[in-house]
C-alpha cells in the first residue's frame, strides 16, 4: 500500500529525501513557506556554488566537529564522489578548483535546482509552495497557506526547515519551541561561519572598510591557515576569518575574551624579518621603515597603528614579533541571520539511528536543523545532502520493517 510522506522544507535536504522517497514508490509531498524553492541553494550558487571538496574521504568526515562520529554512516553512504556523480546525473558537469573545492562547471546553482525540481515532479512528488508550517495539530501537521490553514495527517513526516541563518530566505528557526512543546532537546542555535566585531577607531573605519588583508595565516584554536580577510564597517569577515569562527566563539562564550592572532608576513622568519628591520635608516619615517623592511603598507600598516599603541617607538625585534603575531581582540560573533550557516540544533541522543525523533514516533529530522556545524568548502551542503537521504532510508526502513 502507498504510504503519505509529508517533507516540510524546501531545501536541499528536503529534495534529497523526496527524491529518495518517491523513487521507493512513496506519495511525497513537500511543504515550503516560501514562493520558491531552493532559495538559500540559489543564493550560495550566485558566486559559485561549492558543491562539495575533493579532499581525502577521512579528511572530509573529520571536519563536522563533536558531530564527526554520528555523521560519518550518512556521509558514507553519500559521498563526495557520489554528490559529483548525482549532480552529472541531473546535467551539471563538475570540476575541482585549486583550493580542492568542487564546482559546478557553469558555476552557477540554477540549472541544477530546475533539473533536480524536473526530476522530482517526474517521480510524481508534489511541490506545495507558499506552504507554511505552523505547528502541530492533533495527529498532523498545521500549514498556513493562500487558500487558508490546512492539517495534514501523513503517514510519517520529514522536517528540513535548516537553522536560523538567512531568516529572509525562510531559515527562521520558528520550529524551535514546537518541538521543546514536545520535549525534543534542542541546542541553542548559534551563528557559524561568521564575521566578528572588533572595536575599531572611527578613523579606521572609515579609511579600511572593505579593504582586504591579502596573503596573511590566522590562527586560533582552530589551528593555523593561509589566506585573506576582510575588514569590515564592524570587524572582520572572510573565508579566513570563518575558518576559525567556531574556535572564537566558544572562547568567548567559555572566557568573554578571544583574539584571532595574524601573521602579516607568512613569507618571512621572524629571524629574516628582525634583521631587515634592523638594517632600516632609524631617521627613516615609520611607514619607510615598514614598507622597506618588512613590505607592509596600506591596510597592514595601518592595522598595527591600529591595535599597538607606540608602535613606532619599537626596537626592530619587537615590532618583528608584533608582525608574526598580531593578535585582534574579537568582541562578539556578527548576528546569526548575518551568518553563512548555524550550530546547535536537535541534540542527537534525541535521535535514533534513521534520524527519528525518539519522543514523536514517524517525525524524522535532518540537515541544518540537526546540532552539527562544519567549515565553508563544500562540507555544509554534502552533509545536508546526506542526512536528507538517511533520513529518507530511515522513512522507509520504518514504514516497511521487512
Amino acid at each position: 500500500m502507498t504510504k503519505q510522506i509529508a517533507i516540510i522544507g524546501g531545501g536541499p535536504t528536503a529534495l534529497m529525501a523526496a527524491e529518495v522517497l518517491s523513487a521507493s514508490g512513496h506519495s511525497v509531498t513537500v511543504y515550503e513557506a516560501m514562493p520558491t524553492f531552493g532559495r538559500k541553494f540559489l543564493l550560495a550558487g550566485k558566486s559559485g556554488l561549492n558543491i562539495t571538496h575533493s579532499e581525502d574521504f577521512s579528511k572530509f568526515a573529520a571536519r563536522f566537529g563533536s558531530a564527526s562520529a554520528r555523521l560519518r554512516p550518512a556521509l558514507e553512504a553519500f559521498t563526495p564522489g557520489d554528490v559529483r556523480h548525482w549532480a552529472q546525473g541531473l546535467g551539471t558537469e563538475t570540476f575541482v578548483g585549486t583550493s580542492g573545492r568542487v564546482f559546478p562547471t557553469v558555476m552557477k546553482a540554477s540549472p541544477l535546482l530546475r533539473a533536480w525540481l524536473r526530476r522530482l515532479e517526474a517521480q510524481g512528488v508534489a511541490l506545495r509552495a507558499r506552504h507554511h508550517w505552523i505547528g502541530f495539530a492533533q495527529n498532523g501537521y498545521r500549514f498556513e497557506t493562500p487558500e487558508g490553514p490546512v492539517t495534514v495527517q501523513p503517514d510519517a513526516a520529514l522536517v528540513a526547515l535548516g537553522g536560523a541563518s538567512w531568516p529572509r530566505l525562510g531559515s527562521d528557526a520558528a520550529w524551535v519551541p514546537w518541538l521543546k512543546d514536545k520535549c525534543v532537546e534542542v541546542a541553542d542555535l548559534q551563528p557559524a561561519n561568521c564575521g566578528f566585531d572588533v572595536a575599531w577607531s572611527e578613523a579606521f573605519r572609515d579609511r579600511f572598510a572593505g579593504e582586504p588583508l591579502k596573503s596573511v595565516s590566522t590562527t586560533s584554536d582552530a589551528g593555523t591557515f593561509q589566506g585573506e580577510f576582510v575588514i569590515s564597517g564592524q570587524g572582520i569577515e572572510g573565508s579566513l576569518v570563518y575558518a576559525h569562527s567556531a574556535a572564537l566563539r566558544d572562547r568567548l562564550f567559555v572566557q568573554g575574551q578571544a583574539t584571532l592572532t595574524v601573521d602579516l608576513a607568512p613569507g618571512r622568519t621572524l629571524e629574516r624579518l628582525g634583521r631587515d628591520l634592523t638594517r632600516q635608516d632609524a631617521k627613516a619615517s615609520f611607514s619607510n621603515r615598514l614598507r622597506k623592511g618588512a613590505g607592509l603598507e596600506g591596510v597592514k600598516s595601518a592595522l598595527l597603528r591600529e591595535l599597538v599603541g607606540d608602535i613606532n617607538r619599537m626596537s626592530p625585534e619587537e615590532l618583528a614579533r608584533l608582525i608574526k603575531s598580531l593578535p585582534i581582540p574579537v568582541v562578539r560573533p556578527r548576528p546569526i541571520a548575518e551568518a553563512i550557516s548555524s550550530a546547535g540544533g536537535i541534540a542527537w541522543s534525541d535521535l535514533d539511528e534513521n534520524y527519528m525523533l525518539k519522543p514523536l514516533p514517524g517525525l524524522f529530522a535532518a540537515g541544518e536543523m540537526l546540532d552539527w556545524e562544519a567549515p565553508t568548502g563544500g562540507y555544509l551542503l554534502t552533509a545536508c545532502l546526506a542526512t536528507g537521504r538517511a533520513a529518507a532510508k530511515g522513512i522507509d526502513a520504518w514504514l516497511d520493517p521487512r
